[in-house]
């Protein structure tokens, strides 16, 4: 994928001066501010921040550096973050973008200052949400109609874990309309996304078949609410009504094979890196069923009603982010390297940024 295609993902946050804010560590929820922004013109107002640094002489791909606080716009609030994660298709963002770049998407922490636009929640809520990039930071300027608060039954790490996977598993399988009775198939399914298609999909009422390679890993997928797991496309038996592809190559062919006539596949992820020969006859027997792209980049909608629903669902324990991977941020290159090379056990990567008062 082209640097030119990923620029199409977001737009870069500008910088502000708030040096007279502290917040303690997470979990005391009002920060204390001295001062105003007047005051503190001329000092050292940086904070920490992930930066790509994909050059042949730096041994790492990202580095935390000081960079510029952010100012958020008038319907956005300045969020101390607590927590990120960290989504497979970053590691092409990575990969892909220019050095300096700051990258990160999912976040959750503390209302630092609120909306100036009185749209947000105020001061000291803790919340979960999405922006484009720049989210892997000590603090981010977060909009309101991307977010929604915690219920305290709903840690800061679980949060962190939910708005690109959660958000992608739920649309997409909207895609599908009633899935009461109806026969899915998941594809990738011990991944992030993947387990959170199993459960959200179990709770519609649908008979879910999980496809993974990690066979040891059937037991906890099957507690999620797959009713079989097997290691193929192929090994999975009659035809469905909905497909969740994420795997690309041989998987999408032989997705195709295995959907019923009007069904949909859904075409959401491509983690094998190959390309998928399709022919028109390749529908012989499955005829009216439709390929269905998903980019989530253009979901065309405000995140915080879905990341609403995603956090009710946590704090009633009917959706259980899978922590795969939980480190403090300054570990996040051998995290990276991990999921790049299918480390991680299942689940979701989480990092925690500590702050002191």
């Amino acid at each position: 994928m082209t640097a030119s295609r990923f620029d199409r993902l977001g737009r870069l946050i500008g910088v502000r001066d708030h040096s007279d804010c502290a917040l303690p560590l997470v979990g005391a929820l009002v920060p204390t501010c001295h001062g105003n922004d007047d005051g503190n013109k001329g000092k050292d107002t940086n904070v920490r921040g992930v930066v790509n640094t994909p050059t042949p002489d730096m041994p790492d791909p990202v580095e935390i550096q000081q960079v510029p606080y952010p100012e958020p716009a008038d319907d956005q609030v300045l969020l101390q973050v607590g927590a990120f994660s960290v989504n497979r298709g970053e590691l092409a963002l990575i990969a892909n973008r220019r050095p300096g770049w700051r990258p990160g998407q999912d976040v959750a922490g503390v209302v630092l200052r609120e909306a100036a636009d009185g749209s947000g929640p105020p001061v000291g809520t803790r919340v979960v949400g999405m922006v484009d990039q720049a989210g892997w930071a000590e603090q981010v300027a977060l909009s309101t109609s991307r977010l929604t608060a915690l219920p305290d039954e709903v840690s800061i790490e679980q949060a962190a874990a939910l708005p690109m996977a959660g958000l992608t598993a739920l649309r997409t399988l909207r895609l599908g309309g009633d899935l009461l009775g109806r026969r899915v198939l998941i594809t990738g399914a011990n991944g992030g996304v993947g387990r959170f298609h199993i459960e959200l999909a179990a709770a519609a009422g649908a008979r879910v078949t999980a496809v993974t390679t990690r066979l040891d890993k059937a037991d906890e997928l099957t507690a999620l609410g797959a009713d079989s797991v097997v290691g193929t496309v192929g090994d999975a038996e009659d035809t469905f009504h909905l497909v969740q592809e994420s795997v690309g190559g041989s998987s999408l062919v032989d997705a195709i094979a295995k959907i019923a006539p009007r069904g949909t596949v859904v075409v959401l992820g491509n983690s094998s890196n190959e390309p998928a020969p399709i022919s028109v006859y390749d529908f012989i027997g499955h005829e009216g069923a439709r390929l269905q792209n998903y980019m989530s980049y253009q979901a065309g909608q405000a995140d915080d009603a879905d990341l609403r629903i995603l956090v009710e669902l946590v704090a009633s324990g009917r959706l259980n982010p899978t922590l795969g991977h939980v480190a403090d941020w300054t570990e996040l290159n051998s995290a990276l390297i991990a999921l790049r090379e299918r480390k991680i056990e299942g689940g979701k990567v989480v990092l925690t940024v500590p702050h002191t008062a």
